[in-house]
């Protein structure tokens, strides 16, 4: 019989491996960034889950509980070599504003995107559920239901995307189709202004707008300034000629550093540019972001090397893969070089709403909005394929999908079902293990 104690042991030198391995370079430069991040991830299993995707990908991959090196259930040459979101969870769903001007409920954060096996995102947005479920107190039998209701969501919307429905037959979610929560953050999305933000974050000063002191931003020296500005000229390039009809909304009204990012950014290197916008208005500037793009963990377990070596570096990825996810991608979106690192650029959207599960409590709701995230998850899976104008991933990833399913529908759901009660339970022991080395100051470097 093993003795509880060693194998806690184990996993916490084997999570620290994994750490060292995922953020070890970026914690040597910022631990203060990492203490935060690292503070963070304490507060909660959900939260730990949220910033381990290392962690869960080399369970997938490493650990015979939950994975295997052959790929598993549903994966064959095509449905192994899918475009993915890479962090799919529960809290990585919100708002946006589309190239259109339409506001879409989607998935959101293409950070960790590449392309591998399908089931690695239904998996992770799987256990995300039975964390959430747990925190909420709800059974394991409600839980099991909660992901049979997504699996039963997925197939549906990838069946019906596989079969040739039209695309006003299988609407996105808008103002006029969502519903529930959805439709809550579509109408707090559209309250927000452009005015609004630009309040928030920037001041007039001698009859032009320029970046507010304090509130995170840093104020940059000539030389990094010119580099910035630099890397802004090469990001110009890489957009789209539809992007921008109106020369002078490339105008640079500002530039300066920040600090204060997302969890899965900590010792990232991050700019903000205010620019003119579409006219001489003040209210109409716009400010876009210059960060250091990471390596995605899901990558250090594809060693396909076509798929390695279609990216130029990071920021490539990133956009190459969040314009192939998203249909109408934000038309400020690209990427640059900076310091020989690459860079992901996008919009400060005024019109960004992430999905809040604070008051979603009724389990019939959750379930309608779980229902809905797999329908999005579909629809994702089913945009990046040989219509989205990449030449990775050249064949129908809903035919391919469907027709794996397909082979043995009556396993899908019971199979997601299997891994989330299961990962859900190594998350939060995990966790607690994690707590233990942090506050006895065993994480190396902090």
């Amino acid at each position: 019989m093993s003795d509880p104690q060693l194998n806690e042991e184990h996993r916490g030198e084997e999570i620290l491996a994994v750490f060292d391995a995922a953020f070890g370079t970026l914690l040597a430069a910022d631990p203060a960034a990492f203490r935060v991040k690292f503070r963070k991830m304490a507060a909660s299993a959900f939260a730990f889950y949220r910033g381990t995707a290392c962690l869960f990908y080399h369970d997938l991959t490493e650990d015979q509980e939950f994975g295997s090196k052959t790929g598993g259930p549903y994966l064959d040459d095509r449905t192994s070599r899918v475009w993915i979101h890479g962090d799919l969870h529960a809290e990585n769903f919100g708002t946006y504003m589309d190239s259109t001007g339409r506001l879409i409920f989607n998935v959101n954060d293409f950070d960790e995107a590449y392309v591998g096996p399908f089931t690695w995102d239904l998996k992770r947005f799987a256990a995300s559920v039975a964390l959430i479920g747990y925190a909420k107190a709800l059974s394991d039998e409600q839980i099991s239901e909660l992901v049979r209701v997504y699996a039963g969501a997925y197939r549906e919307r990838i069946h019906a995307l596989a079969t040739g429905a039209k695309s006003d037959e299988v609407p996105p979610f808008t103002l006029d189709t969502a519903d529930g929560p959805l439709l809550g953050a579509l109408r707090v999305a559209r309250s927000l202004t452009r005015f609004g933000l630009l309040e928030s974050m920037t001041e007039i000063r001698d009859f032009e707008r320029r970046f507010a002191p304090g509130g995170g931003s840093i104020e940059l020296d000539a030389a990094t300034r010119y580099k910035v500005l630099a890397a802004f000229d090469g990001y110009l390039e890489t957009l789209p000629e539809s992007s921008l009809a109106r020369p002078d909304s490339y105008r640079v009204k500002d530039v300066v550093g920040r600090r204060g990012i997302g969890i899965g950014s900590a010792g990232l290197p991050s700019y903000n540019i205010l620019l003119e916008g579409n006219s001489d208005a003040l209210e109409n500037d716009v400010v876009i972001y210059i960060k250091q793009a990471q390596t995605p963990a899901v990558s250090r377990h594809i060693t396909d090397r076509a798929i390695q070596d279609y990216f130029q570096h990071e920021g490539h990825r990133t956009v190459i893969s969040q314009r192939a996810l998203q249909a109408h991608a934000d038309p400020w979106l690209g990427w640059t070089e900076l310091d020989g690192s690459g860079q992901l650029v996008a919009e400060v959207s005024p019109y960004a709403v992430d999905l809040d599960w604070g008051d979603i409590d009724d389990p019939e709701e959750i379930a309608e909005v779980v229902a809905d995230l797999g329908r999005a998850t579909a629809a994702m899976h089913a945009a990046a394929d040989d219509q989205s104008g990449e030449s990775l991933v050249p064949f129908s990833t809903e035919r391919a999908i469907d027709a794996a399913i397909a082979a043995d529908e009556e396993g899908f759901a019971p199979l997601l079902v299997d891994f989330a009660h299961r990962y859900g339970a190594r998350a939060r022991a995990d966790h607690q293990t994690f707590v233990d080395l942090f506050r006895n100051g065993r994480i190396p470097g902090l």
